[in-house]
């Protein structure tokens, strides 16, 4: 055979070869009408089966006979705190946004009238909503149906994230749903009032902040630490814990955009001012978890010891970050050069932070168990583990973001693309009654869980960021 026809035959050969393999791993691409309603039917089956008066808890069994928040939740409760009803909500305004679908605007509007039950008459919201006026967890609506505790709370994200589904919800409504844009107003009247004079928010508050505390840059405690300076009530102090900087952050600018009432902002650049302030002196020019009134680094709960915390650090330097985007204010961006390099410079062995620090030495903090008690130590080889003692140091994030920040004004709206394989996995984990189900790992959940690795369940964080990624889907096929 000539070389010519011979080479010819491979290249032949080879095409028939290569086609299929090509064919068979390039992902056919979910059409638009697949993906809608498949969006339907999940969201119909949580709206319909899973939804207690329009609100949710974070976690289902299969069978929807055992809710779970933080623990065992009664068939009258649902939760606020992520990923409870406010997560759910706000994954029914993506889908309204890309579907122009009324369903999905009615669930989230059924998701806001829950939450506005549930309205402290302090203006913010606790963990759990019951609607029980007898129930264990009643709180003191704004509604009137309630009694008991008083506490809006910015633990976790939970007035925070109440708050931002409310604000988007009344933008969608143009601000005529008169029942939204109360709630609304009266829970940001709220936040106001409760900011300190410094700048700072407490976790708790019942009413307006005390207007004669002083206002004073952070220093190191003049005395044991280890044994003295302990606060009962330490929520009423000065808080950056689980991210409150941030999210409350995001919450004033927010508000800033959508209301165009120039004090969101205002207490936006003050907490920026705050955080300045709480930045501690060399050698450790971080943030402190909890401070006293004179910003000093104070004791939470008894496995919170006053010390440089690495998450609050890196969450402050976010939030700072984030005011300087839109006030383009320097002194919001100038602690964030010595932040970055004290955190760069405190990373574990494996690239992570520690949670503590120890005041002065530096030194890596956790905590053993001993019953009920808990013992500061240096030795991190037997932790409890209901807490987070280590995480991601995220300083890449920061650095990058700096940088970024300092070439855009603040973005709105910008969420990652879905690929088509992210999509069709998406579609393809959804059972034939519409449920995403999850088994459980033996990975660290929200709230205070008792399952077992092989359990299997409904998750509200699920089912949200797999409505919100369809619904992200689909507005890039337009």
């Amino acid at each position: 055979m000539p070389s010519a026809v011979r080479l010819l035959v491979f290249t032949f050969c080879l095409i028939g070869w290569v086609l299929p393999v090509a064919a068979a791993t390039t992902e056919q691409s979910p059409n638009a009408s697949r993906v809608l309603a498949q969006m339907k039917k999940a969201a119909t089956f949580y709206r319909s089966q899973v939804a207690v008066r329009g609100g949710y808890v974070y976690f289902y069994s299969p069978d929807l006979k055992q809710r779970y928040g933080e623990g065992v939740a009664s068939p009258e409760q649902i939760w606020v705190q992520p990923p409870g009803t406010p997560t759910v909500g706000m994954a029914f305004l993506d889908a309204y946004e890309a579907t122009s679908d009324s369903f999905y605007l009615d669930a989230a509007t059924e998701a806001a009238t829950a939450l506005i039950y549930g309205q402290l008459q302090s203006g913010g919201w606790t963990n759990c909503i019951d609607f029980n006026p007898q129930g264990e967890r009643v709180a003191l609506y704004r509604n009137g149906h309630g009694k008991g505790k008083n506490n809006s709370s910015l633990d976790d994200d939970q007035t925070q994230s109440a708050l931002r589904f409310l604000m988007r919800l009344d933008k969608t409504y143009n601000f005529e749903n008169e029942a939204i844009h109360t709630a609304a107003k009266t829970g940001l009247d709220a936040l106001l009032e409760a900011q300190c004079p410094n700048g700072a928010f407490p976790q708790v508050w019942t009413g307006p902040a005390d207007s004669s505390l002083p206002i004073v840059k952070a220093s190191y405690p003049d005395y044991d630490w280890k044994t003295e300076g302990r606060v009962k009530n330490y929520w009423d102090m000065y808080t950056l814990n689980d991210g409150l900087a941030g999210s409350v952050t995001e919450v004033l600018l927010d508000a800033s955009e959508i209301y165009k009432d120039p004090r969101y902002l205002e207490a936006a650049k003050k907490l920026g001012d705050f955080l300045i302030l709480a930045q501690m002196p060399d050698p450790q020019p971080g943030w402190a978890q909890q401070y006293s009134y004179d910003m000093k680094p104070i004791w939470a709960r008894k496995f919170e010891p006053p010390a440089i915390a690495g998450r609050e650090s890196v969450d402050a330097m976010d939030a700072l970050l984030s005011i300087f985007q839109v006030t383009r204010d320097r002194k919001y961006l100038d602690p964030c050069g010595k932040g970055i390099a004290y955190l760069e410079s405190s990373k574990l062995p494996n690239g992570q932070l520690a949670r503590y620090y120890e005041l002065k030495t530096n030194r890596p903090l956790y905590m053993n168990r001993e019953g009920k008690s808990y013992v500061l130590t240096y030795d991190d080889s037997n932790l409890p583990d209901h807490y987070g003692w280590k995480t991601n140091s995220k300083v890449a994030y920061l650095k990058e973001r700096t940088n970024r920040v300092l070439k855009l004004a603040r973005q709105y709206g910008s969420r990652r693309s879905v690929s088509a394989s992210d999509a069709n996995r998406i579609l393809r984990s959804l059972d034939s009654e519409g449920r995403w189900i999850t088994t459980f790992k033996n990975e660290r959940l929200v709230g205070d869980q008792r399952f077992k690795p092989g359990d299997q369940f409904i998750s509200s964080e699920t089912f949200a960021e797999n409505l919100v990624d369809l619904s992200t889907y689909l507005k890039s096929m337009n």
